[in-house]
């Protein structure tokens, strides 16, 4: 009599292959909640034991799409041993692999980009990660275009001809932008290889000033003069950029002059008593300092000494006090700075000269 009473059929199916589809559902949604409270609770508490926020946000990708394909599957399963009308049973189908491929798109989406934002994190750069930010839309937009394809295909669509046509498109698209995308490129240049990064004193031809943005299409600069300058990262990544960020230290060549009446004796102490100037000052090292030239009212001395920084301030300030300590020595020593001057020399006729 049981036998009997399963054997009943309802819409093409069995009580039985009913019951065997629930059963299968229940069993399936107990292991899914297995899955969940002892794998990735354990999973959860390692990471916040690490104090990652990688490792938390990993186990989230994974766990996330991997929930969400064990409930699918789980039904899908259940489903199948059904007999169902083709329509019904096509549309479960339809479904089955529109959540799917939706769901295996975001988790290598996710992915791809948990890997590069782990690899930006251990450069140890905010510039850089800040950058990274804005390449995830096209990231993004990569692999929603490739699984979008990829599902028409599943589907039973022809996608021969629409791949051709979007290659003719994309060819119409990339004449009609191709100044965008040399932009575009020259930005994914600019992130990658890094020649310049945001609060960096650069100098690009006559064009100077501190990194404030770099864009998309466009790199903006704060000028010395405080106007902005907008200049295309086409400009940047085909021109001589000179990255004062990256000096480390700073060689400092500077000329000075005294008179031609000086003694000799004087000319010789000078190169001395530069250098014992230079080496009192703080954070200089000093080089040289040489008798190099005769000039047109002076005479020309050419000293070069070290800033150990790169900051121009810190400069500024060094040749400050260099100055101060020359004009005082000079002064004591009785040596004299040369200036633009012109002798001129009168000589008085003689009396013959004056007879004739």
């Amino acid at each position: 009599m049981p036998v009997d009473f399963l054997n009943q059929v309802f819409f093409e199916n069995t009580l039985a292959a009913y019951g065997i589809a629930i059963a299968i559902l229940i069993v399936g949604f107990i292991l899914i909640q297995i899955v969940r409270s002892v794998i990735l609770n354990s999973l959860n508490r390692w990471a916040k034991q690490q104090q990652s926020p990688l490792d938390q946000r990993l186990i989230n990708i994974f766990s996330q799409p991997l929930m969400r394909l064990l409930y699918i599957g789980t039904v899908y399963i259940a489903i199948a041993n059904l007999n169902l009308h083709p329509i019904l049973g096509q549309t479960i189908q339809v479904l089955a692999v529109l959540i799917a491929t939706v769901t295996g798109i975001q988790f290598l989406s996710r992915f791809s980009e948990y890997l590069l934002r782990s690899y930006f994190l251990k450069k140890g750069n905010p510039e850089l990660e800040q950058s990274f930010n804005a390449l995830t839309p096209f990231i993004r937009a990569i692999f929603w275009a490739v699984g979008f394809v990829f599902l028409l295909d599943n589907l039973g669509f022809d996608i021969s001809a629409m791949v051709a046509s979007l290659g003719i498109g994309g060819l119409a698209i990339a004449f009609a932008a191709q100044g965008i995308l040399q932009d575009l490129f020259s930005y994914f240049s600019i992130v990658f290889d890094r020649p310049f990064a945001i609060g960096d004193f650069i100098i690009v031809g006559d064009y100077l000033g501190t990194v404030d943005q770099i864009g998309i299409k466009t790199t903006r600069l704060k000028s010395l003069s405080g106007e902005q300058l907008i200049l295309a990262n086409t400009d940047l990544t085909s021109s001589r950029v000179r990255n004062f960020k990256k000096m480390e230290q700073r060689r400092i060549v500077f000329t000075l002059g005294v008179i031609y009446e000086t003694p000799a004796a004087k000319l010789k102490e000078i190169p001395t008593m530069i250098e014992n100037i230079i080496r009192s000052v703080e954070g200089v090292t000093f080089d040289r300092a040489h008798f190099a030239s005769y000039g047109d009212f002076s005479l020309n001395y050419e000293v070069v000494y070290l800033v150990n920084t790169g900051d121009f301030t810190t400069y500024m300030n060094c040749q400050q006090q260099i100055n101060f300590a020359l004009f005082e020595a000079f002064a004591e020593a009785g040596i004299e700075f040369a200036y633009p001057t012109q002798v001129n020399y009168l000589q008085s006729p003689t009396p013959n000269e004056l007879n004739s």
